[in-house]
């Protein structure tokens, strides 16, 4: 699988390094006067930074989420009370070019105690491998290069070197509790690198290595394992698909043997049973974990992405 890489190549360390630096706001004085009793404020932008936020801050962060459970974080509008309020957060954690409306709010608000996920690892462009660029993604990533795929919390391995990262910055933050943050941080790559065993062995023998998607969100996850992933709407997870588009699909489906399109627990299954019908394929959700409700096949983020590995192994025939 041929990939891009659109980054600025500089070395996961040295990039988590330049954000600690970067924190200039955060310092242990700021940290000593929270507005949450003796907790860090912090505020994600939604849900996998959420999770980070809380895995790694632990007893010591009180976090609040700009997207709410069940809203699509893309469309996602912030009210006047969440741009004010970032203004009051001892850190922000979000992930640029996934969201417009957060990228503006932060910007505007020149917060210089914000963290953006993109710049603690190595982004790259999915366009091309997502059923060409009419259904690529077009998210808009700026420094990053057109097409900068954002989705990188469905990759195991970019999401424990994020994760490294807000260890970091959570250190420089907050000293007094450095220790924890540490150990934390350590917890929680332990259990990334054991679920990224778990999908290299999961998905190493299987029939086909292709799968079908209404949402472009996994080809950092078909990357890292050897996967081809055919996206029908690119960013757009409720976009209808075009007749031409449902004949490659159709045809796709054939050389490849893929058996199933996934849609989404956050979006409309339409897309999905349009594009079944019309090529004789089976649906089944493969979650991008954008955010956790009632709908989810799971919990948290590491319920989810079990339940995601199972679905593919079943979609994929492995052995």
């Amino acid at each position: 699988m041929t990939v891009m890489n659109v980054s600025r190549l500089i070395p996961t360390t040295a990039v988590a390094g330049a954000v600690v630096l970067g924190l200039t706001a955060c310092s242990a004085s700021d940290a000593a006067d929270h507005k949450n009793g003796d907790k860090l404020n912090v505020v994600a932008s939604f849900y996998p930074m959420q999770f980070l936020a809380e895995q790694i801050g632990g007893n010591h962060v009180s976090v609040t989420t700009l997207t709410k459970p069940g809203v699509e974080p893309h469309d996602l509008e912030l009210t006047p009370r969440q741009i004010g309020g970032l203004g009051d957060a001892d850190y922000i954690l979000y992930l640029k070019g996934i969201q417009p409306a957060v990228d503006d709010a932060i910007k505007l608000s020149e917060s210089t105690h914000s963290v953006d996920a993109a710049k603690l690892t190595t982004l790259e462009d999915h366009g091309t491998e997502t059923g060409g660029d009419e259904h690529g993604h077009e998210h808009e990533h700026e420094g990053e290069g057109a097409g900068a795929d954002p989705h990188i919390w469905l990759d195991p391995v970019k999401y424990a070197e994020v994760a490294k990262g807000v260890g970091a910055s959570l250190e420089k933050t907050d000293p007094g509790h450095a220790a924890d943050y540490r150990k934390n941080t350590d917890a929680l790559v332990k259990r990334l690198d054991t679920l990224n065993t778990a999908y290299e062995t999961g998905l190493r023998n299987t029939a086909t290595k292709t799968f079908v998607t209404t949402h472009s969100a996994f080809g950092y996850l078909a990357e890292r394992y050897g996967l081809v992933q055919e996206g029908i709407a690119g960013i757009d997870p409720e976009a209808e698909p075009s007749p031409a588009r449902i004949q490659e699909i159709h045809t796709i489906a054939e050389k490849s043997k893929a058996t199933t399109v996934f849609f989404e627990t956050l979006a409309s299954d339409k897309t999905a049973k349009t594009v079944a019908a019309d090529t004789g394929l089976r649906t089944d959700v493969l979650d991008p974990l954008e955010g956790i409700t009632d709908k989810s096949k799971g919990d948290n983020y590491f319920e989810v992405m079990q339940s995601n590995l199972a679905a593919l192994q079943k979609a994929l025939g492995a052995k």
